[in-house]
């Protein structure tokens, strides 16, 4: 059900999502990316350059972020912005062989705030890996009827 402008209030509560993610995910992401930095699949290469490990591309993140506020808003054109500013890497660990994901990635959304004049909605989101929050100010706007 696409939201109604006039059924939006500032601080409402738009849910939340669990996304588990494992190697195999940033792999295929690297696939259809283009991104084939060795950050994101060779351990080795990742540890080497100071990483914890094997981290995710950080527009994977992102955009696995955004997916709440798509489903919300009903049509994914309705995003018409989408910023954040990157503040730790998501270190994906290794499972092979398990049904384990390598990491889980927690978001909550809100709106933060409301443009009547534009007819659009600021979805503030709350982004956390491992314990900490891995982006800051991540913020959809949102054209809603």
């Amino acid at each position: 059900m696409t939201p109604t402008f006039t059924e939006l209030t500032v601080g409402q509560d738009l849910g939340s999502r669990t996304i588990e993610v494992t190697r195999t995910d940033l792999v295929k992401y690297a696939g259809a990316s283009g991104d084939f930095n060795p950050i994101h699949w060779n351990e080795a290469f990742a540890t080497g350059v100071g990483l914890p490990g094997v981290i995710a591309h950080g527009m994977f993140t992102m955009g696995a972020a955004v997916q709440l506020v798509t489903d919300w808003a009903g049509d994914p054109a309705a995003v018409v912005d989408f910023q954040t500013r990157f503040s730790k890497p998501v270190p994906v660990a290794d499972t092979t062989g398990t049904p384990d994901a390598g990491a889980v990635i927690e978001v909550a959304a809100v709106i933060g705030a409301l443009d009547a004049e534009a007819g659009t909605a600021r979805v503030d989101l709350n982004v956390v890996a491992g314990g900490q929050k891995v982006l800051m100010k991540a913020q959809a706007v949102v054209k809603v009827a």
